[in-house]
């Protein structure tokens, strides 16, 4: 499957280039095919292809084999054999990848934006990355769970709440980082609000990384 580049905004004409697949938005992802040439790891599709093919790349613990499998929002790519991951962070453009080290690799933090209760007290939350997980602790919509992978063991819970250390992820204000100083309530007719440091924005737009700081190099 292609998409037109008109479509992903750019050059002039008509050019091709792989459509991400898998749980993230397509215009928020990158095909791992195109991230190994971005990051000079190839030269060409050709490459990437057979560095795919051969189960060399993993997204969050698990090797993936589509070259056009689309790595998003606080996944983790590695390539064991060079010791090299890679956690998708954001900025003011979009999102980056940003090498990390070993021991980051093991954990991904998960926001919380939906979750229902189901028979024998069960609760089954949903995440921004389209995954599920069934769980018996207390938890809300914006808070952050840490997992850790490919297991998916919860290893910490992030609160959205008042001096938790947070992250811009859409927006004007995207990429910006720092701690939540106030969380104004939605109504009917109005979003909630979140601020943080010196600037307000939706609450949708935040995504907690951290209690007092940061457990991650976002």
């Amino acid at each position: 499957m292609h998409t037109k580049a008109m479509a992903v905004g750019g050059q002039k004409g008509i050019k091709w280039t792989a459509t991400p697949k898998g749980p993230h938005r397509k215009s928020e992802s990158i095909t791992l095919g195109n991230m190994l040439k971005k990051l000079n790891l190839t030269d060409n599709t050709r490459e990437s292809k057979k560095v795919i093919y051969s189960g060399m790349v993993e997204v969050d613990g698990i090797a993936r084999t589509d070259p056009n499998y689309g790595a998003g929002l606080m996944d983790v790519v590695s390539i064991p054999k060079i010791k090299k991951s890679y956690r998708m962070v954001p900025e003011k453009n979009g999102i980056i990848f940003k090498e990390i080290s070993d021991k980051e690799a093991g954990i991904k933090p998960c926001r919380i934006v939906g979750k229902r209760l189901l028979p024998k007290g069960k609760v089954q939350v949903t995440f921004h990355d389209g995954t599920t997980l069934l769980m018996d602790k207390k938890v809300n919509v914006n808070d952050t769970l840490v997992l850790e992978m490919p297991k998916r063991k919860v290893k910490e819970v992030l609160p959205y709440a008042p001096g938790s250390s947070a992250v811009v992820v859409h927006g004007r204000h995207r990429g910006k980082k720092g701690a939540i100083k106030e969380v104004i309530p939605g109504s009917a007719a109005r979003k909630s609000l979140t601020t943080i440091d010196a600037f307000q924005t939706l609450t949708d737009y935040v995504f907690v990384i951290g209690k007092d700081k940061p457990v991650i190099e976002a």
